[in-house]
């Protein structure tokens, strides 16, 4: 009996040697290593190239797009002199910085309770869904839509 066990364990051994030696002998021999270089070296054939034809891009001379640096200050100065109320805008500036910061630091608090971020993206997803039925699906709701939109810039430009 236990020469019957170690024919079948030599003959399972056997089947699987010629098993793997049938499965390594399928794969493709791989090129030998070049010494010299650290990094491989990728074999393009022409199909492949063809099929990447509409990603490749062109560089554009510099006259086209050149954009001149002295003219975007003498730009942005001339903005900031027809300004009437500077401190103003400073003022707004600094409060939406601070309003972004602040921002982050609920955000991140609200992502860091387990199950809380996910209950957000549901809220989200269902005003999204609520404000396009309700706004943008019928021609009748844009056109008060953009109605209301009109209102509130006159209301925030006080010409109203």
């Amino acid at each position: 009996m236990a020469s019957t066990m170690i024919a079948a364990a030599a003959s399972s051994s056997m089947v699987a040697t010629a098993i793997r030696t049938t499965r390594c002998s399928a794969l493709p021999c791989l090129p030998p290593r070049s010494s010299s270089r650290s990094f491989p070296i990728k074999h393009v054939s022409l199909s492949e190239s063809h099929r990447f034809a509409p990603l490749q891009i062109r560089a554009s001379s510099s006259e086209e797009s050149s954009v001149d640096v002295n003219e975007v200050f003498t730009d942005l100065k001339e903005k900031w002199d027809a300004v009437e109320n500077k401190s103003t805008v400073i003022l707004y500036g600094g409060g939406a910085i601070v309003f972004v910061w602040l921002s982050s630091i609920v955000i991140g608090a609200i992502n860091s309770v387990p199950l809380l971020p996910k209950i957000m993206e549901l809220v989200g997803l269902g005003y999204t869904g609520w404000f396009v039925y309700r706004y943008l699906l019928f021609k009748s709701s844009r056109k008060e839509l953009a109605t209301d939109i009109d209102a509130l810039k006159k209301k925030i430009a006080g010409t109203e």
